[in-house]
């Protein structure tokens, strides 16, 4: 923005706008909100503005407000030809026209959109870049079984990240696995809305379920008996796959509710199909055993 032939102010109001927007939107999405104390649109735009700019600020969004009475200079650069009108800076240019988005449910759609695109910088994300190895390292934890070191990983990150969904969930299932039910639950039941929502902890919540359903068995060869004497007793089988579920064994109860369906897909309503599904969601659906299990169902269900 070139100053030659500006008056001082003008040339103070360049430099501040430089100090305030240009410099910051190399690395930040600065939001530049074009007002006058007369405009009562102006006003009532104000608090939305403010409020979700400073919910989005960790994630690297800045508000600057500039009076268009006292930064004329400014507002013809931007051909602001009427107020409120906003933009979105990033590197020094506009990237948006936010001025249509009067709730807050809409400029946070804007912002959400931007942020998904452009190569924003923040202590959100760097906090995201920190943790994801660590949760990587509790996760493999809890795949093998060491659910004591799990969740005490997962627990150390939570003093780092404690709305982060995953590792809410990680923390949840070393609960799970380590017979800690109710403290899972106590767990799942103080989460913000929004972390509620994620589909982490719909993982989380279905392992704990599911870990309330199945009950360790001692003994099983009264219900493999049964089994044995009438391959169709469903009903059997399923108790089988219950307490095989109970003692830790997914392998062999993932292998009777396959063969339920194999042999009744419709039994009580799909209950072994629908207990199937459920052992999925608390495994987790990216992990091989589920992708293989899944594709034994599928067989099944179309050949």
């Amino acid at each position: 923005m070139a100053t030659l032939g500006l008056s001082e102010a003008d040339k103070a109001a360049v430099e501040a706008f430089r100090r305030d927007v240009v410099d910051p939107s190399r690395t930040s999405l600065v939001i530049v909100d074009f007002w006058a104390e007369w405009c009562g649109p102006c006003k009532q735009l104000a608090p939305v503005i403010e409020k979700v700019c400073e919910e989005y600020a960790p994630k690297g969004v800045k508000l600057v407000k500039v009076n268009v009475d006292e930064n004329g200079f400014i507002a013809s650069q931007f051909r602001v030809q009427s107020i409120p009108t906003v933009y979105a800076v990033f590197q020094g240019q506009p990237v948006a026209d936010l001025s249509q988005a009067r709730t807050e449910g809409q400029l946070r759609q804007y912002l959400d959109q931007l942020l998904s695109q452009l190569p924003i910088e923040s202590d959100e994300k760097a906090l995201k870049q920190e943790v994801a190895p660590l949760i990587a390292m509790g996760e493999e934890m809890l795949a093998g079984g060491e659910f004591e070191r799990a969740l005490s990983v997962f627990t150390q990150i939570a003093d780092m990240d404690p709305d982060n969904a995953e590792v809410v969930s990680g923390q949840v299932r070393a609960l799970v696995a380590l017979g800690q039910l109710d403290e899972a639950d106590a767990l799942l039941g103080v989460l913000p809305e929004d972390v509620a929502k994620h589909g982490a902890i719909s993982q989380a919540r279905a392992a704990l379920a599911l870990a309330r359903d199945a009950k360790p068995v001692a003994d099983l060869s009264g219900v493999e008996a049964r089994v044995a004497a009438d391959a169709d007793d469903h009903a059997a089988r399923f108790e089988l796959a219950e307490g095989l579920m109970g003692n830790g064994d997914r392998d062999g109860a993932a292998q009777a509710l396959l063969e339920i369906v194999r042999r009744d897909r419709a039994w009580n309503d799909g209950a072994a199909k629908a207990q199937l599904l459920k052992i999925f969601e608390a495994v987790g659906l990216e992990d091989p055993w589920v992708a293989a299990q899944r594709r034994k169902l599928s067989q099944i269900l179309f050949s």
